[in-house]
């Protein structure tokens, strides 16, 4: 652990230059292009760069270089939502977008100026500190003003890397982390100076990450339950700028029951707010066909639309019409801006600026179980909450299979349908359950347990997908601890740095 590393003792615009591109070239190890191991180069040639410098701010700017092309590459889409949906000026958008990901570039530059002064062996720091910053800092990013989990590492390795069999055992960051300390040991039998012997002990660590990761795939930490459910998730590719218009209403009904009406499937699934009435003006007409096409299938519709009024609390819910009682779910985790405006006597402003139908959602109980619909036990999630593993396994092990509805038709043809679809098969490996996704616009999709996609709809187009999903019981070991046990290892690492840098400071 004694190495020694080249001194970059200040930091230069091509340093900065590699950085920024090293970021940007690791978008393509996420969904869609799925080149699961450009992350772990680029995170080790970040890691390198750092390892050369004990300067807090070349540490902070190589940081920050990393995270700004890491984020402008990836959640650019963020422009598309406020400029072409939400009515905001071209030029203020460009603006509130660029800011976005400088703050989430502040993420990686602490990393960068955190290593740097941190009083550890050169080894150390590469080996222990780096990659336990790293999978903090990500953590936090994803807990910190509610919370933005996106791109997060450990999606990129789903569903074909060997590190993705850890994600029962440590969720996404538990991967997440592990990729990093690859990275670092990557990055560490380039740059350090010391025997060959080193090179080959990285080697040998990283291969056996890999074999791991690869036989804890083989495990079956849930067994089947019950019989398998016909499903059929409808896909409407309703415009988002059509959605809310009164005098689309009528059209947007009659496509979605036309859509249920040809489907014999026990589990008809709706998208996000796919009815665009609040729950008490839908015609009865209307709601009768569905409890009657639920009845004749022997199980349930399940619909995405508002729920309560304008004068009061109102939710973005799920409905079912069916064989089983009424019932339904309200989303928990709502989206800052989008469906709420933190803050309101301080951001109240924004409503005027973005135009945005029903941004002032109510949030549910965080309590609500799963619903007992179509022969399974369904934990409904809406959106974005789906990028929240902890959030998840509330509803767990009693639910047999997780459902998603969501309306991404915001972020145009972008990368984040795929990117969010991605996320959902991440929660399938989690858990050990099958995760359906039933989209506007797309990526609409049936996953196995195993985070694969099993069938899909091509994005922007109308369809039904159809198909058979099995329900699971049991738990896998995320699902009873959740990140419990990656916090407790992170925190008793950051203890041991803690003595170390005690110990060695003067």
């Amino acid at each position: 652990m004694a190495a020694r590393f080249p001194a970059m003792p200040r930091v230069s615009f091509p340093a900065l230059l590699l950085s920024l591109l090293a970021g940007g070239l690791a978008i393509a190890g996420f969904a869609p292009l799925g080149i699961w191991p450009l992350p772990i180069l680029s995170l080790a040639v970040l890691f390198g760069m750092l390892a050369r410098t004990d300067s807090l701010r070349a540490g902070f700017m190589i940081g920050f270089a990393w995270g700004l092309g890491f984020f402008i590459s990836g959640v650019s889409w963020v422009f598309v939502s406020l400029s072409v949906y939400g009515g905001m000026a071209a030029w203020l958008a460009a603006l509130a977008t660029f800011l976005f990901c400088a703050f989430l570039a502040l993420f990686p530059a602490v990393v960068g100026a955190l290593q740097a002064r941190w009083p550890v062996p050169p080894g150390m720091r590469l080996l222990v500190l780096m990659p336990l910053a790293w999978g903090v800092t990500e953590w936090l990013r994803g807990w910190i003003f509610t919370g933005f989990p996106w791109l997060v590492m450990g999606y990129s390795q789903v569903p074909a890397s060997p590190l993705v069999g850890y994600a029962p055992l440590g969720g996404v960051y538990g991967v997440s982390t592990l990729l990093a300390l690859i990275a670092a040991l990557l990055a560490w039998s380039v740059t350090m100076r010391g025997p060959l012997g080193r090179r080959v002990w990285a080697g040998v660590a990283i291969m056996a990450l890999g074999v791991g990761g690869q036989a804890l795939r083989s495990i079956a930490w849930t067994v089947p339950d019950g019989a398998p459910t016909s499903v059929a998730l409808l896909q409407g590719n309703i415009p988002q700028d059509m959605k809310w218009r009164p005098e689309k209403t009528q059209d947007t009904l009659e496509r979605y029951a036309r859509m249920a009406a040809a489907s014999p499937a026990q589990l008809i699934v709706f998208p996000e707010t796919a009815l665009p009435l609040f729950e008490s003006d839908l015609p009865d007409s209307y709601r009768d066909g569905l409890l009657a096409l639920g009845r004749q299938n022997g199980g349930d519709v399940l619909t995405g639309q508002p729920t309560g009024s304008l004068q009061g609390a109102y939710y973005n819910s799920v409905i079912s019409y069916g064989s089983a009682p009424s019932q339904r779910y309200h989303k928990v985790h709502l989206v800052p801006f989008g469906e709420y405006i933190p803050l309101k006597a301080f951001w109240g402003w924004v409503l005027d600026v973005l135009h945005i139908p029903l941004s002032d959602f109510a949030r549910g109980a965080v309590d609500q179980r799963p619903l007992a619909i179509g022969g399974q036990r369904v934990a409904a999630n809406i959106c974005y909450e789906d990028a929240f593993g902890e959030e998840i396994i509330r509803q767990l092990p009693e639910a047999s299979v997780l459902v998603n509805v969501s309306n991404l038709a915001w972020f145009g043809d972008s990368f984040a349908p795929w990117q969010h679809a991605q996320m959902s098969q991440m929660r399938a490996l989690e858990t050990g359950r099958m995760m359906l996704r039933a989209t506007n616009t797309g990526v609409t999709a049936i996953i196995d347990a195993r985070g694969h996609v099993l069938a899909s709809l091509p994005l922007f187009t109308t369809g039904s997908l159809s198909g058979a999903i099995q329900g699971y019981a049991g738990s896998t070991p995320y699902v009873r601890w959740g990140n419990a046990p990656v916090l407790t290892l992170w925190g008793i690492l950051g203890g041991v740095l803690l003595v170390i840098a005690i110990r060695r400071r003067p």
